[in-house]
């Protein structure tokens, strides 16, 4: 009977840290990552994947709810694009359709919402756009 006891105690204790572990879980611990770091110029269709990078999983049911795309990166914040999300059938990987006016370095700016977490899952990725 005691051995019983010590058994369930192991596993609500077990349970309990496991359950605190997930809900410590921090914004920080996600990340986008670009599929294609080159795209053409002109017309395109962007694709990144939001991963929880402690599991390695993809996060399918995130809201997006920031996007921007501009030529930082070149020195030239204020030469942006138009930006729209397009659907996707891949779990946790998100399109944006975008026209790409000229060739070099543009900054992806993206924010997310992830179900379950607290606050925002924000990141700037770098991709070049090729003639």
């Amino acid at each position: 009977m005691k051995s019983y006891s010590l058994r369930a105690a192991a596993v609500g204790v077990a349970l309990l840290m496991a359950m605190a572990g997930s809900a410590m879980a921090d914004t920080k611990d996600y990340e986008f990552q670009l599929l294609d770091k080159d795209v053409k110029a002109g017309a395109a269709v962007i694709a990144v994947k939001l991963v929880h990078k402690p599991s390695g999983r993809a996060i399918a049911d995130a809201v997006i709810f920031a996007k921007r795309i501009d030529m930082g990166p070149d020195g030239m914040e204020m030469m942006t694009a138009p930006i729209e999300a397009v659907s996707s059938t891949e779990p946790g990987v998100y399109k944006f359709k975008t026209d790409l006016g000229m060739a070099g370095d543009w900054a992806l700016t993206l924010g997310a919402k992830v179900q379950g977490e607290t606050g925002t899952v924000e990141d700037k990725l770098i991709l070049k756009a090729v003639q």
